[in-house]
Protein backbone atom coordinates (compact mmCIF):
# COMPACT_ATOMS: atom_id res chain seq x y z
CA UNK A 1 0.00 0.00 0.00
CA UNK A 2 2.55 2.54 0.92
CA UNK A 3 4.25 1.68 -2.67
CA UNK A 4 1.66 2.64 -3.83
CA UNK A 5 1.25 5.58 -2.28
CA UNK A 6 4.15 6.60 -3.59
CA UNK A 7 4.01 5.83 -7.14
CA UNK A 8 0.67 7.75 -7.01
CA UNK A 9 2.82 10.80 -5.38
CA UNK A 10 5.59 10.64 -8.13
CA UNK A 11 2.75 10.50 -10.81
CA UNK A 12 1.04 13.36 -9.43
CA UNK A 13 4.50 15.30 -9.36
CA UNK A 14 5.09 14.20 -13.46
CA UNK A 15 2.10 15.76 -14.02
CA UNK A 16 2.34 18.75 -12.35
CA UNK A 17 5.35 19.11 -13.96
CA UNK A 18 4.48 19.06 -17.28
CA UNK A 19 1.41 21.11 -16.59
CA UNK A 20 3.91 23.80 -15.23
CA UNK A 21 6.50 23.39 -18.60
CA UNK A 22 2.82 24.16 -21.00
CA UNK A 23 1.73 27.42 -19.08
CA UNK A 24 5.37 28.41 -18.86
CA UNK A 25 5.06 28.38 -22.79
CA UNK A 26 2.21 30.36 -22.81
CA UNK A 27 3.08 32.78 -20.37
CA UNK A 28 5.74 34.30 -22.77
CA UNK A 29 3.26 34.92 -25.33
CA UNK A 30 2.31 38.37 -26.00
CA UNK A 31 -1.16 39.93 -25.86
CA UNK A 32 -2.04 40.90 -29.38
CA UNK A 33 -3.66 44.66 -29.37
CA UNK A 34 -7.08 44.39 -30.32
CA UNK A 35 -10.29 45.62 -29.24
CA UNK A 36 -11.54 44.88 -25.33
CA UNK A 37 -14.33 43.12 -26.51
CA UNK A 38 -11.86 40.64 -28.87
CA UNK A 39 -9.65 39.52 -26.28
CA UNK A 40 -12.30 39.34 -23.59
CA UNK A 41 -13.41 36.85 -26.37
CA UNK A 42 -10.26 34.90 -26.74
CA UNK A 43 -9.66 34.79 -22.61
CA UNK A 44 -13.05 33.05 -22.53
CA UNK A 45 -12.12 30.58 -25.13
CA UNK A 46 -8.93 29.92 -22.83
CA UNK A 47 -11.14 29.61 -19.89
CA UNK A 48 -13.67 26.83 -21.66
CA UNK A 49 -10.20 24.81 -22.53
CA UNK A 50 -8.74 25.41 -19.38
CA UNK A 51 -5.36 27.28 -19.92
CA UNK A 52 -6.04 29.34 -17.11
CA UNK A 53 -2.62 30.68 -17.48
CA UNK A 54 -3.24 32.49 -20.58
CA UNK A 55 -6.96 33.31 -19.32
CA UNK A 56 -4.77 35.50 -16.57
CA UNK A 57 -2.58 36.96 -19.70
CA UNK A 58 -5.54 38.15 -21.67
CA UNK A 59 -7.71 39.29 -18.33
CA UNK A 60 -4.65 41.06 -16.87
CA UNK A 61 -4.10 42.61 -20.26
CA UNK A 62 -7.84 43.95 -20.26
CA UNK A 63 -7.91 45.15 -16.96
CA UNK A 64 -4.98 47.05 -17.04
CA UNK A 65 -5.73 48.56 -20.51
CA UNK A 66 -9.31 49.28 -20.41
CA UNK A 67 -10.18 49.36 -16.54
CA UNK A 68 -13.42 51.84 -16.86
CA UNK A 69 -14.37 49.92 -20.14
CA UNK A 70 -18.27 48.04 -19.77
CA UNK A 71 -16.86 44.84 -19.14
CA UNK A 72 -14.28 45.46 -16.80
CA UNK A 73 -16.30 43.89 -13.64
CA UNK A 74 -16.88 40.86 -15.46
CA UNK A 75 -13.15 41.08 -16.77
CA UNK A 76 -12.19 40.73 -13.03
CA UNK A 77 -14.94 38.35 -11.93
CA UNK A 78 -13.58 35.77 -14.86
CA UNK A 79 -9.63 36.81 -13.51
CA UNK A 80 -10.95 35.54 -10.35
CA UNK A 81 -11.79 32.84 -11.41
CA UNK A 82 -8.70 31.64 -13.67
CA UNK A 83 -6.60 32.23 -10.10
CA UNK A 84 -8.93 30.17 -8.25
CA UNK A 85 -8.61 27.29 -10.96
CA UNK A 86 -4.68 28.29 -11.64
CA UNK A 87 -4.07 27.90 -8.00
CA UNK A 88 -2.90 31.44 -7.45
CA UNK A 89 -4.30 32.07 -4.54
CA UNK A 90 -2.80 35.60 -3.10
CA UNK A 91 -3.68 37.01 -5.78
CA UNK A 92 -7.00 35.93 -6.65
CA UNK A 93 -8.38 36.88 -2.94
CA UNK A 94 -6.40 40.09 -3.68
CA UNK A 95 -8.50 40.70 -6.57
CA UNK A 96 -11.46 39.51 -4.37
CA UNK A 97 -10.87 41.60 -1.60
CA UNK A 98 -10.47 44.76 -4.10
CA UNK A 99 -13.65 43.84 -5.81
CA UNK A 100 -15.84 43.70 -2.53
CA UNK A 101 -13.95 47.39 -1.57
CA UNK A 102 -14.61 49.20 -4.91
CA UNK A 103 -18.18 47.48 -5.63
CA UNK A 104 -20.13 47.47 -2.22
CA UNK A 105 -23.54 46.81 -4.12
CA UNK A 106 -22.78 45.08 -7.14
CA UNK A 107 -24.83 42.27 -8.58
CA UNK A 108 -22.61 39.67 -8.37
CA UNK A 109 -21.58 40.05 -4.59
CA UNK A 110 -22.27 36.68 -3.84
CA UNK A 111 -20.51 35.13 -6.72
CA UNK A 112 -17.07 36.87 -5.20
CA UNK A 113 -17.92 36.09 -1.20
CA UNK A 114 -18.06 32.41 -3.05
CA UNK A 115 -14.99 32.34 -4.98
CA UNK A 116 -13.29 33.91 -2.25
CA UNK A 117 -14.39 31.10 0.05
CA UNK A 118 -13.25 28.50 -2.48
CA UNK A 119 -9.79 30.24 -3.03
CA UNK A 120 -9.25 29.93 0.68
CA UNK A 121 -10.36 26.39 0.87
CA UNK A 122 -8.16 25.57 -1.76
CA UNK A 123 -5.39 27.00 0.40
CA UNK A 124 -5.73 23.86 2.98
CA UNK A 125 -5.46 21.82 -0.04
CA UNK A 126 -2.62 19.40 0.34
CA UNK A 127 -2.98 15.89 -2.03
CA UNK A 128 0.54 14.87 -1.26
CA UNK A 129 -0.31 14.71 2.33
CA UNK A 130 -3.45 13.06 1.83
CA UNK A 131 -2.36 10.26 0.10
CA UNK A 132 0.16 9.66 2.63
CA UNK A 133 -2.77 9.71 5.17
CA UNK A 134 -0.58 12.53 7.21
CA UNK A 135 -3.05 13.74 9.95
CA UNK A 136 -3.21 17.66 9.16
CA UNK A 137 -6.56 18.45 12.05
CA UNK A 138 -3.16 20.68 13.52
CA UNK A 139 -2.39 23.13 10.81
CA UNK A 140 -3.37 26.46 10.83
CA UNK A 141 -7.01 27.04 10.64
CA UNK A 142 -6.99 30.80 9.22
CA UNK A 143 -8.05 30.18 5.49
CA UNK A 144 -10.84 27.81 7.06
CA UNK A 145 -12.40 30.58 9.58
CA UNK A 146 -12.30 32.70 6.37
CA UNK A 147 -13.65 30.45 4.43
CA UNK A 148 -16.58 29.95 7.04
CA UNK A 149 -17.06 34.05 7.21
CA UNK A 150 -17.82 34.34 3.24
CA UNK A 151 -20.01 31.93 3.51
CA UNK A 152 -22.21 32.76 6.89
CA UNK A 153 -22.21 36.13 4.87
CA UNK A 154 -23.94 34.73 1.76
CA UNK A 155 -26.29 32.52 3.99
CA UNK A 156 -27.30 35.79 6.21
CA UNK A 157 -26.92 38.35 3.40
CA UNK A 158 -27.66 37.05 0.41
CA UNK A 159 -29.90 34.37 1.86
CA UNK A 160 -31.56 34.15 -1.84
CA UNK A 161 -28.27 33.51 -3.92
CA UNK A 162 -27.79 30.84 -5.70
CA UNK A 163 -24.63 29.56 -4.01
CA UNK A 164 -26.07 29.58 -1.02
CA UNK A 165 -27.07 25.69 -0.49
CA UNK A 166 -23.85 24.86 -1.49
CA UNK A 167 -22.57 27.33 1.15
CA UNK A 168 -24.64 25.77 4.08
CA UNK A 169 -23.12 22.40 2.65
CA UNK A 170 -19.89 23.00 2.64
CA UNK A 171 -19.91 25.22 5.93
CA UNK A 172 -20.76 22.12 8.31
CA UNK A 173 -17.28 20.64 6.51
CA UNK A 174 -15.88 23.21 7.70
CA UNK A 175 -17.36 23.11 11.43
CA UNK A 176 -15.65 19.72 11.17
CA UNK A 177 -12.20 21.19 10.10
CA UNK A 178 -12.00 23.72 12.96
CA UNK A 179 -13.41 21.85 15.78
CA UNK A 180 -10.79 18.86 15.11
CA UNK A 181 -7.64 21.82 14.95
CA UNK A 182 -9.47 22.87 18.92
CA UNK A 183 -9.54 19.18 19.50
CA UNK A 184 -5.98 18.75 18.34
CA UNK A 185 -5.20 21.83 20.86
CA UNK A 186 -7.29 20.38 23.63
CA UNK A 187 -5.26 17.58 23.94
CA UNK A 188 -2.20 19.27 23.48
CA UNK A 189 -2.97 20.94 26.60
CA UNK A 190 -4.08 17.76 28.77
CA UNK A 191 -0.92 15.76 28.11
CA UNK A 192 0.80 19.49 29.87
CA UNK A 193 -1.64 19.31 32.74
CA UNK A 194 -3.43 22.27 31.73
CA UNK A 195 -6.72 21.59 32.12
CA UNK A 196 -8.71 24.29 32.43
CA UNK A 197 -7.50 25.28 28.85
CA UNK A 198 -8.40 22.16 27.56
CA UNK A 199 -11.78 22.34 29.44
CA UNK A 200 -12.44 25.45 27.88
CA UNK A 201 -11.42 24.16 24.77
CA UNK A 202 -14.00 21.48 24.70
CA UNK A 203 -16.62 23.94 25.80
CA UNK A 204 -15.81 26.37 22.49
CA UNK A 205 -15.96 23.25 20.60
CA UNK A 206 -19.91 22.31 22.22
CA UNK A 207 -20.66 26.11 21.93
CA UNK A 208 -19.70 27.11 18.04
CA UNK A 209 -19.27 24.18 16.43
CA UNK A 210 -22.32 21.82 17.20
CA UNK A 211 -23.57 20.03 15.01
CA UNK A 212 -20.59 18.28 14.35
CA UNK A 213 -19.24 14.51 15.13
CA UNK A 214 -16.34 15.70 16.95
CA UNK A 215 -18.31 17.79 19.60
CA UNK A 216 -18.84 14.28 21.25
CA UNK A 217 -15.22 14.22 22.45
CA UNK A 218 -14.92 17.79 23.40
CA UNK A 219 -17.60 17.08 25.96
CA UNK A 220 -15.41 13.83 27.17
CA UNK A 221 -12.43 15.77 27.22
CA UNK A 222 -14.84 18.39 29.40
CA UNK A 223 -15.80 15.24 31.99
CA UNK A 224 -11.93 14.62 32.25
CA UNK A 225 -10.92 17.52 32.83
CA UNK A 226 -13.19 18.41 35.24
CA UNK A 227 -13.00 15.92 37.09
CA UNK A 228 -9.02 16.31 37.38
CA UNK A 229 -10.02 20.05 38.46
CA UNK A 230 -12.35 18.71 41.24
CA UNK A 231 -15.15 20.74 39.51
CA UNK A 232 -17.71 18.30 40.06
CA UNK A 233 -20.83 20.05 39.15
CA UNK A 234 -19.62 21.57 36.12
CA UNK A 235 -18.42 17.58 35.42
CA UNK A 236 -21.81 16.35 36.20
CA UNK A 237 -23.40 19.02 33.95
CA UNK A 238 -21.45 17.93 31.12
CA UNK A 239 -22.45 14.26 31.62
CA UNK A 240 -25.76 14.91 31.03
CA UNK A 241 -25.35 16.47 28.21
CA UNK A 242 -23.12 13.53 27.06
CA UNK A 243 -25.95 11.55 27.79
CA UNK A 244 -28.91 13.28 26.18
CA UNK A 245 -26.88 13.39 22.99
CA UNK A 246 -24.62 9.77 22.73
CA UNK A 247 -26.47 7.73 25.39
CA UNK A 248 -23.42 4.87 24.39
CA UNK A 249 -20.83 6.92 25.32
CA UNK A 250 -17.89 4.93 27.42
CA UNK A 251 -17.47 7.98 29.50
CA UNK A 252 -20.95 8.14 30.77
CA UNK A 253 -19.70 4.80 33.70
CA UNK A 254 -17.23 6.71 35.34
Amino acid sequence: MQNLTIKMIILVLSLGLAACSSSNKTDIEKVPDKSAQALFTDARTALDSGLYQRAIQILSAIDSRFPFGPISHQVQLDLIYAYYKSGNSAQGIALADRFLRLNPDHVNLDYVYYMRALINISTEENLFQELAGIDRSDRDPTAAREAFKDFKTILTELPQSKYAADARKRMIGIKSRLAKYELTVARFYMKRDAWASAANRGKYIVEYFSPSQEVEQALEIMIECYDKLDLMDLKINAKQVLAANYPNNKFLTR
